[in-house]
């Protein structure tokens, strides 16, 4: 098995099960168009993160990490009526392709786009008055998902989940001597999940036309 037949496969497998869908296109369109790098979910994860949303009736959510709003626009089709979302997004650039892509898709009245690192907007949701997130998805930079991951257990409450995506790396997980700044993030999260008594965890393997990487999930305990 190799890249191509993965690609393959997610092909077939979008086919079948994800229709056509404009206002996902024009997001990925618009995200291409800006030159912004192409690590957006796949249309198979991304529906995987809207069925997920729906099983846990998700009125509140968290994603950490917007690029081109293509996740937001799937998380938010999984929202229970009158949920909201709140996305952080570091670059403005970014941000302003996010929100015209949110928009189209209709979703601009239940999501709030935050733009500014998320080490410092994170403790700015904690000190308002709001109701805990039941659902945080994070897909930002590796080396800061333990600081992510704290807080997103500070914020949500008793069998929320957290999703933590891109954390195999191609299998550079298991190297004890790499050097990537990345990995060695997802390592330090995954040191934290083997002794948290926070959460609840698991970790899958995948591959497709996003390559060979996988995703961690929790549950506050």
């Amino acid at each position: 098995m190799d890249q191509e037949t993965w690609t393959a496969v997610d092909g077939y497998l979008t086919k079948k099960l994800i229709p056509p869908d404009a206002a996902l296109d024009a997001a990925q369109a618009a995200t291409a168009a800006a030159n912004m790098p192409a690590i957006s979910v796949s249309p198979t994860q991304g529906k995987l993160l809207e069925l997920l949303a729906m099983t846990l009736h998700a009125r509140s959510i968290l994603e950490i990490g917007t690029l081109g709003g293509y996740s937001t626009i799937w998380l938010a089709r999984g929202l229970a009526p009158g949920g909201r979302i709140v996305t952080l997004e570091k670059v403005p650039s970014h941000a302003d392709v996010a929100r015209a892509n949110i928009a189209r898709a209709g979703f601009a009245d239940v999501v709030d786009l935050r733009i500014g690192s998320a080490l410092d907007t994170l403790p700015q949701l904690a000190a308002e008055d709001r109701e805990p997130f039941d659902l945080v998805f994070i897909d930002a930079d590796k080396q800061n998902i333990p600081a992510y991951f704290d807080w997103a257990v500070t914020l949500a409450h008793a069998g929320s989940m957290i999703i933590v995506d891109n954390v195999v790396r191609d299998g550079d997980v298991i190297n004890d001597d790499t050097e990537d700044t990345g990995t060695q993030g997802v390592r330090r999260f995954f040191d934290r999940l083997s002794t948290s008594a926070l959460v609840t965890s698991t970790a899958i393997q995948t591959v497709g036309v996003k390559g060979y990487d996988g995703f961690a999930v929790s549950i506050v305990n």
